[in-house]
Formats: structure tokens, sequence, C-alpha cells
């Protein structure tokens, strides 16, 4: 058996049966990413600079934003890194941080995930409470819990990794998980797979059961909503949400999920560029073209920003 401080450094085996198209991955992936930190970046700046979005639902969806700017840089550059180079390296210490932050952002993500359906369940089934609910020191104590809850849940499966011993450099995945670095122990990792199987259905499925709650009674109140008009705008609220949660919650439960890890892991990693890259590319034009508020807001922006090029010209 050898020794963990033997192992200093891993090789990451992205893409082998796609190794003449490298250049052509890292130009999709770089423009992939590209355009979730354009979209996300101009939601944060609608939101924060347009009075008529300072509402609780337009924060969270602004920390959701940042979260989403966090989360696909945790793992892109690296990736696009990879691409180019021969040798495609990181150091153990790299591993474990970029494994670290990697499930911090997403567990933090899904229990914002929860809290806004919590938001727009007290907007809908409680609307002439809602702003004594939701006041601005909620919103900011809910946010703040996010972070606080999933820093604690991730630390644990994160030390317990970095005391295992690894007999093997070279991890079969584009970035760091935790999956295929336990494939590499020198020893049975069978109690830590149970340990992160666990913690991952305790917070997909409780922050899942909590928002398909909530949407239990969201749809229920709003079917007894006797005008047509008034049930499709409240549908309509709720609809960007809904498409970011299913997405969310269906890449990641097949992929984390389960009780055994020791499998081949060439289907999870197009789940996993769902994950890291897709999603965090959809969510802001998902909320951009369904929510009507922020449309407005960006038609607006867009006609003052073309009338000020047409002045100077």
């Amino acid at each position: 058996m050898q020794n963990l401080t033997t192992v200093t450094e891993f090789t990451l085996i992205t893409f082998p049966v796609l190794q003449k198209l490298q250049i052509s991955l890292f130009v999709v992936v770089l423009f992939t990413y590209m355009l979730t930190l354009t979209g996300n970046i101009v939601i944060i700046s609608l939101i924060w600079a347009d009075n008529h979005l300072q509402t609780p639902m337009h924060f969270f969806l602004s920390n959701l934003s940042v979260l989403d700017i966090l989360y696909t840089t945790s793992v892109t550059p690296k990736l696009l890194a990879c691409l180019l180079e021969e040798r495609k390296t990181i150091s153990f210490a790299g591993y474990i941080i970029q494994t670290y932050f990697f499930f911090f952002l997403g567990t933090v993500e899904f229990i914002l995930l929860a809290v806004m359906s919590f938001d727009r369940y007290v907007a809908i089934c409680n609307p002439l409470c809602y702003t004594i609910i939701m006041n601005s020191r909620v919103c900011l104590l809910l946010v703040l819990g996010c972070w606080v809850g999933a820093f604690l849940s991730v630390l644990v499966p994160t030390i317990v990794v970095t005391r295992l011993p690894y007999c093997n450099k070279e991890i079969n995945h584009f970035f760091c998980d935790i999956a295929p670095l336990l494939q590499v122990a020198c020893i049975d990792t069978h109690l830590t797979e149970k340990i992160n199987f666990l913690l991952s259905a305790l917070v997909i499925l409780s922050s899942l059961a909590f928002t398909t709650g909530s949407y239990i009674y969201i749809i229920s109140t709003i079917l007894r909503i006797p005008s047509t008009q008034d049930r499709q705008k409240a549908f309509s609220t709720c609809a960007s949400h809904i498409t970011v949660v299913s997405i969310a919650y269906g890449s990641n439960t097949f992929v984390y999920v389960r009780p055994n890890q020791n499998y081949s892991l060439d289907f999870d990693k197009i789940a996993a560029v769902l994950i890291t890259l897709v999603t965090s590319l959809l969510n802001p034009f998902t909320y951009s073209l369904r929510n009507e508020k922020v449309k407005k807001v960006l038609r607006e922006t867009m006609n003052r920003i073309m009338s000020l090029i047409l002045r100077r010209t």
C-alpha cells in the first residue's frame, strides 16, 4: 500500500475518444463559458441597477446568477487548460480545493432553489403578508443560511477524502470530482461512498421534497383563482423557476444520488457537462425570457443604450 504523500499530483483524462477534436471542444467550451458569464452579469446588473427589480424574488435571482458564475468558474478554466495542454496535471491540493468548491457551490445552489420556492409559496399563497414575511432581513438571513449550511455539509466528506491513500495518478474525468478520486484509492472506500451518498441524498432529495411541497400548495392555490388571466400570470411567475429546478435536480440526482460509486464514468461525463456548463448557461436566459419584469427592464436598457449610440453618431 502506498502512502498518501507519494501522490502529489493527478493526471486528468478529459475526453480520450475525442482526442482529435480538442481544439474544437476548446472553442465550444470557451464560447459557452463567455456566454454564461455575460448572461449572468447582465442579470445581476439589471437587478441591482433598476428599482423595479428590487424585490425578494429578484434578490434571490441575483444571488443565483452570482452562484452560477462561481460554480462554472470553479471547473471551466482548468478544463480549458487541459484541452490545450499536453500534460493535463493538477496538484493534490489543487484537486481537493476544486472538489470542495464544486460541491460547496453546488450545495448552496440547491438550498437557494428551495428558498426561492418558499418565496414563490409566500407570494402566491399568502400575498397580503408577503412584504412582512419576506422583508430584507429575512432574505439576507435565508441567503446566509444557504452558504453556512453548504459550508458545513461539504466540509466533513472533503476532510475524509484528504485522509485516504492513493495508488494511481490517472483520474478518469475532466474536472475534480469525488467519484473518480475514490476509484484510485488504495483501500476499500465503501464506507466513504456511503457517507457521500447519504449527504448527497440529504441535500438533493430534502431540498427537492421541500420544493415539490411548496409547488403542490402553489398549484392548488393557483387553480382556485377564478380569473383565467390571473391564473396564467401566477403560473408565469413560477415557470422559470420550475424549469431551472427540473434541469438542476434531474442531472444531479442521476450522478450523485447513487449508493455505489464504482462504475464507468463515461456517461457521467456527459451529465457533468450538463451540470457544470449547460445549466449555468441556461439559467439567466430562462429567467430573462420567462420573467416579464426582467424582459421589460432589459428592453428599456437596450433602448437607452441604442439612443445614446445614435446620439453620438
